[in-house]
C-alpha cells in the first residue's frame, strides 16, 4: 500500500440497452492493459462521474489474445458483471496483471462492456457510452521490473559540497559528494614505561570512536615504536563525542594499559586540500582519571574529506570487520596496462640442415615460441636441406621483454612425431623497432641442438645450421586488447607517434543503490561492492564498501583523451577476497554489471549526473542488479584539434598500409588480453582475471542466437528509412495523393531541365533534415538497452546456449536439438544467398550467350538504345522515363513489366548445382 500511482481510466461501454427499465442479468467485461504489469490487485477511486457499480464475480485470463501493437504480450481479463447500473468506488482485479503506470502518470484501460443476452446483440453495435473515472489510485508492489526500470535516470546530487549551477560547479573537488571523515594519524611514541617482568614492553595503539575500534601493529620490546598509521572514521557513523587513543602493552593473557589521550570532537580542526598536511604533535599520556603518566605519543587529528592524501591508505571504520590480511584487497588503486608491441617474425629460409635420416626428403617447418604463444610455419614446399618459407609470424610482446623468442626448426618424420634439427633463442631487448613500413635488415642466426640465447657467451663453432629471418617490434600498430566497438585507446605503441591530447575526461563514481545480494555471510545476505573503470591504459579500482546494498564511494578520477570516438567502461563487482589469501576456496569476484559511455556522445564542459542501470544476463534471463550513480565531464582543450580528429583514420597508419588479416587480429587480441590479465593479476591488490576479461568483453564473439536476432533487427531498423522511402515513392506512383504526385512531377521537371540543381538540392535537403531533428537531440548519454539487445524476451534455451562453454558440455540430446536449429537457420540463409547469386548470374548471362536468343535480343536492344540515346537529348529521355514511372494507375497493368519478365527468364548456374 506504500507505492501509489495516480492514473486515469476510460470506460467504453458498448450497450445502448442499459437503462433503468431494462437491467441485464449478466455482462461480460474485457479489460485491455496498455502498460506493463503490476502486482497489486486493488484499484480505488476517489471521484466517479456515474452511478454504475461493477461487481466482480468471475475472472479468466486469455493468454493467446494480443491487445495492442505496442504491448503485444499483455493479455486481457474477462469480468462478469451483475449490475451495470451503478458504479461502486472499488474495483477489485486479480493479482497477476494490474498495470504499472510510467513516468507520464497516466495509465489507460479500455473496458469493453458486452451484453451476454443474444436478444440484445443488435443493440450492442448501435451506440457507445463513454464514462470517465478520475483520480484512480493503484496500490501495491510490482511483480516484475517494467521496461522503464531499465532506463537512464537523471539526478541532481550536491557535488563538491555545493549544488550544480547550470554546467558549472561551485567547488574544487567537484564531481563527487563530499564525505566527512575524522582522521587520526598515529606516528610514534617515546619514553614508554616497562610493563613486563623483563623490563620491556610490546606496545601498540588502540583508537576508539564509539563502537568502532582500530589497532596498530605491535612492536616487541621497543619503548620507542614508530607506526605512522592513519585511521579514518566516517562522520555519518560516528555516535560519540569523544575520541580515545590508548597505548597498550601486548601480553599473553590480558593486554596492559599504558596510557591514553582523549580528544573532544568539537575541538578537532578541519583541513581540506590543497591545505598542507596537519603537523603531528606530542601528547602526554594520561590514565583513565586524567592524571599524567610517563610516556608521550605523537598524533595528528583532523576533520577531512575523501580528497585527503591519507584517505587511500587509511584504515576505514567501514571495514572494521575485515581481517588484516584482507585489508589490501579493499583499498582503492590505480593500475597501468603493460605496454604491448606486435612482434613480427619473417622466417625466410634455412641452410645446411642436418636431418638424422638422410634417405628421405625432410618436411621442415619452424616453430616459434614466445611465453605461452606458439606459432608454426607451413611445411616448406622445397623438401631439401635448404628450405624456403618467407612467412610472417605475429606475436604480442610486453615490456620489459622478460621472455626470449625461441625458434625451433623441426622435421616432421611421421604423424604426431617431430625431430628437432636446431634451435635458437633471441632476447627481444636487441630486436629492431620500426615505426613505419620501411624494410628491416635481415639476419642469419646459428641453430644449435641445445637451447642457446642469442647474445650469451658461447663457444666459437666452425660449422652450424643457420636460419635467415627478419625480426622487428612494430611500433606503428595499435595492439588491440579490446573489442573494436568499445575501444578506449587507438594510439600506436610507439610514443613518438602520439599526438597531443585533445581534452580531459573526469568521472565521479558516486554511489550505487538497490544492489542485489551476491552471497551469504553468517546466515544473512550481503554484498561487498567495488567499481573498476578502464579507459586507455589506465585502470582504476575504488575501495570496497563492506556489507552494503547502497554503497557510497564518491571517488573522482581523471584521464587524458586523445580521441573522442572512444569508450570508457565502468564495472561493478562483489569482492569475495575479504579474508585475504591468494584465492580462498577458489572464490571469484562476481560481476554486478557494467556501463559504457562513448565520449563522442557527450557535450563538452557539461556535467552529466545520471543513475545507470546495472544489467547482467543470466541463463534465466536479464536481471537488474541495481543502479550506479555517476558524474561525468568531458573537457575539450582544443576544439579545432578535436574536430580535426574526425577527418583522421580511426586506427594508426600501419593498419592500412600493411594490414593484418582478420584471423591474425583475433588471435593477437586473445593473446593481448591474456597478457594484460596476467600482468594485472600480479599487482597488489590484484585485478583478477575474471574482472579483466569482463571489462575487455572477452567472449563477445561467441555464437549467440540472441545477438543474431538483435543484429538482424538492427539491420532492419537501418533499412527502415529506405523501406519507408520506397513505400512513399510507391504511393507517389500510385497517385494516392494527386497533389503530392503533381508536385513531384514539377520538381522532377525542374531537376531535369536544370541538372546543376540536383546536388545542391540533395545537400540542402539533408541540411534541413539535420536542423529539423536538432529539436530532438539526445540530452542523455546512451545506456544498455534490453529491448535492442533482445534480452527481455530471449528464450531460456537460447540463453543457456549463449552461456555454454567452448567446447560444449551439454547433454547429447540438447546438442542435437541446437544443431538442428542452427541447420534450419543456416538453411534459410543458404536460400537467401542462393537467390542473390542467381540474380547476379542472370546479369552475367546477358552477354555470355548461354541463352543465345536472350543474348541476341539484349545485344540488339543495346544497339538500338545507343542510337536513340545518341540522337535524342538526354533531358528528353529522362523526362519520358520519369513520366513513364510516375504514370497514373489507369495506364498500369498488374502484370510484371517486360524487362522484369525478360530478366527472370535468363539462365543461371542453378542448373549445374547438385
Amino acid at each position: 500500500m506504500s507505492n501509489r500511482h495516480h492514473a486515469r481510466c476510460c470506460l467504453l461501454l458498448l450497450n445502448k440497452s442499459v437503462t433503468q427499465r431494462q437491467e441485464p442479468k449478466s455482462t461480460l467485461l474485457k479489460l485491455f492493459f496498455i502498460w506493463p504489469t503490476f502486482r497489486s490487485h486493488v484499484i480505488k477511486s476517489k471521484e466517479i462521474n456515474t452511478k454504475h457499480t461493477f461487481r466482480h464475480t468471475h475472472t479468466q485470463i486469455l493468454t493467446t489474445h494480443r491487445c495492442t501493437h505496442r504491448h503485444p504480450h499483455l493479455p486481457p481479463l474477462l469480468f462478469s458483471l451483475q449490475n451495470p447500473l451503478s458504479l461502486s468506488k472499488t474495483l477489485c482485479f486479480p493479482q497477476p496483471l494490474i498495470p504499472q503506470t510510467t513516468k507520464k502518470r497516466n495509465a489507460v484501460f479500455l473496458l469493453f462492456y458486452q451484453h451476454s443476452s443474444k436478444s440484445s446483440q443488435a443493440s450492442l453495435q448501435k451506440s457507445i457510452y463513454l464514462y470517465k473515472v478520475k483520480n484512480i489510485q493503484i496500490c501495491g508492489m510490482m511483480k516484475r521490473p517494467p521496461h522503464e526500470d531499465f532506463s537512464l535516470k537523471e539526478t541532481k546530487p550536491h557535488l563538491g559540497g555545493g549544488k550544480t549551477t547550470g554546467d558549472k560547479l561551485t567547488s574544487t573537488y567537484d564531481l563527487v559528494e563530499q564525505m566527512q571523515y575524522l582522521y587520526v594519524r598515529v606516528v610514534k611514541a617515546k619514553d614508554l614505561p616497562a610493563k613486563d617482568v623483563t623490563g620491556s614492553c610490546d606496545p601498540y595503539v588502540e583508537v576508539r570512536m564509539g563502537n568502532y575500534k582500530g589497532t596498530t601493529r605491535h612492536f616487541e620490546k621497543n619503548p620507542k615504536p614508530e607506526w605512522n598509521q592513519v585511521f579514518a572514521f566516517s562522520k555519518d557513523r560516528i555516535q560519540a563525542s569523544m575520541l580515545e587513543v590508548i597505548v597498550k602493552d601486548k601480553d599473553v593473557l590480558k593486554d596492559d594499559f599504558i596510557g591514553g589521550v582523549v580528544f573532544d570532537l568539537n575541538e578537532v580542526p578541519k583541513r581540506v586540500p590543497p591545505d598542507s598536511p596537519l603537523a603531528p604533535q606530542w601528547y602526554k599520556l594520561a590514565d583513565r582519571k586524567g592524571d599524567k603518566l610517563k610516556g608521550e605519543l605523537m598524533l595528528a587529528v583532523w576533520w577531512g574529506t575523501q580528497a585527503d592524501e591519507a584517505f587511500p591508505e587509511a584504515w576505514h571504520s567501514d571495514a572494521a570487520t575485515v581481517s588484516a590480511d584482507g585489508l589490501a584487497n579493499i583499498r582503492s588503486k590505480v593500475y597501468l596496462s603493460p605496454k604491448l608491441w606486435y612482434l613480427r617474425v619473417n622466417v625466410i629460409e634455412a641452410q645446411d640442415l642436418i636431418p638424422n635420416d638422410k634417405t628421405r626428403f625432410p618436411e621442415v617447418y619452424v616453430k616459434a615460441t614466445l611465453g605461452n604463444q606458439i606459432l608454426r610455419t607451413r611445411v616448406s614446399s622445397s623438401k631439401t636441406i635448404n628450405p624456403l618459407w618467407n612467412e610472417d609470424l605475429m606475436f604480442v610482446a610486453s615490456e620489459p621483454f622478460e621472455e626470449p623468442l625461441i625458434l625451433s626448426v623441426e622435421d616432421r618424420v611421421g604423424p604426431n612425431k617431430e625431430e628437432l634439427l636446431g634451435r635458437c633463442g633471441i632476447p627481444l631487448q636487441y630486436v629492431d623497432r620500426r615505426l613505419d613500413h620501411k624494410m628491416i635488415n635481415s639476419r642469419w642466426f646459428n641453430l644449435e641442438k641445445h637451447m642457446m640465447v642469442e647474445g650469451e657467451k658461447k663457444k666459437e663453432v666452425k660449422f652450424a645450421s643457420r636460419i635467415h629471418m627478419r625480426i622487428c617490434l612494430e611500433g606503428g600498430y595499435h595492439v588491440l586488447d579490446e573489442s573494436t566497438h568499445y575501444s578506449s585507446d587507438l594510439r600506436p605503441t610507439a610514443k613518438q607517434l602520439w599526438k597531443n591530447s585533445i581534452g580531459v575526461l573526469e568521472v565521479g563514481i558516486l554511489s550505487a543503490n538497490g544492489l542485489s545480494p551476491m552471497k551469504t555471510k553468517d546466515g544473512r545476505a550481503t554484498t561487498d561492492a567495488y567499481c573498476v573503470a578502464k579507459y586507455g591504459n589506465k585502470w582504476v579500482r575504488t575501495r570496497t564498501i563492506v556489507d552494503s546494498f547502497t554503497p557510497k564511494w564518491n571517488e573522482q578520477y581523471t584521464w587524458e583523451v586523445f580521441d573522442p570516438c572512444t569508450v570508457i567502461t565502468i564495472g561493478v563487482f562483489d569482492n569475495c577476497h575479504l579474508q585475504g589469501g591468494d584465492n580462498p576456496g577458489g572464490a571469484r569476484d562476481s560481476r554486478i554489471g557494467k556501463v559504457r559511455i562513448r565520449l563522442s556522445t557527450l557535450e563538452t564542459d557539461r556535467v552529466y549526473t545520471h543513475s545507470y542501470p546495472l544489467l547482467v544476463l543470466h541463463p534465466s534471463g536479464v536481471k537488474k542488479m541495481g543502479e550506479i550513480h555517476l558524474a561525468v565531464r568531458f573537457t575539450c582543450s582544443s576544439l579545432v584539434n578535436m574536430m580535426h580528429m574526425y577527418s583522421q583514420p580511426l586506427l594508426p597508419k600501419m593498419h592500412y598500409v600493411h594490414p593484418l588479416t582478420v584471423s591474425q587480429l583475433d588471435s593477437l587480441r586473445h593473446q593481448a588480453t591474456q597478457i594484460v590479465s596476467m600482468r594485472l593479476g600480479r599487482a597488489e591488490p590484484p585485478l583478477r582475471k575474471e574482472i579483466v576479461e569482463y571489462m575487455l568483453d572477452v567472449g563477445s564473439h561467441m555464437w549467440s542466437m540472441r545477438r543474431s536476432k538483435a543484429n538482424f533487427l538492427r539491420i532492419m531498423s537501418v533499412l527502415g528509412g529506405l523501406i519507408a522511402m520506397g513505400k512513399w515513392f510507391d504511393q507517389i506512383c500510385s497517385w494516392k495523393n494527386p497533389i503530392t504526385t503533381v508536385l513531384i512531377h514539377i520538381l522532377f521537371l525542374i531537376l531535369i531541365l536544370y541538372p546543376e540543381l540536383i546536388l545542391p538540392t540533395v545537400f540542402l535537403y539533408m541540411f534541413l533534415i539535420g536542423i529539423w531533428y536538432y529539436r530532438w537531440k539526445p540530452r542523455n548519454p546512451p545506456h544498455m538497452d534490453t529491448r535492442l539487445s533482445c534480452a527481455d524476451n530471449a528464450h531460456p534455451d537460447e540463453l543457456d546456449e549463449e552461456f555454454d562453454t567452448f567446447p560444449t558440455n551439454r547433454p547429447p540430446d540438447v546438442i542435437r536439438m541446437r544443431y538442428d536449429r542452427i541447420r534450419s537457420i543456416a538453411g534459410r540463409m543458404q536460400t537467401v544467398i542462393g537467390d542473390l547469386a542467381t540474380q547476379g548470374e542472370r546479369f552475367q548471362s546477358l552477354i555470355s550467350w548461354r541463352d543465345p536468343r536472350a543474348t541476341s535480343l539484349f545485344v540488339i536492344f543495346c544497339l538500338l538504345a545507343a542510337i536513340v540515346l545518341y540522337v535524342t537529348p538526354f533531358q528528353v529521355i529522362a523526362i519520358l522515363m520519369g513520366f513513364y514511372v510516375l504514370r497514373h494507375p489507369r495506364f498500369r497493368r498488374k502484370l510484371p513489366s517486360v524487362p522484369i519478365n525478360f530478366f527472370r527468364r535468363l539462365p543461371a548456374r542453378t542448373d549445374c548445382m547438385l
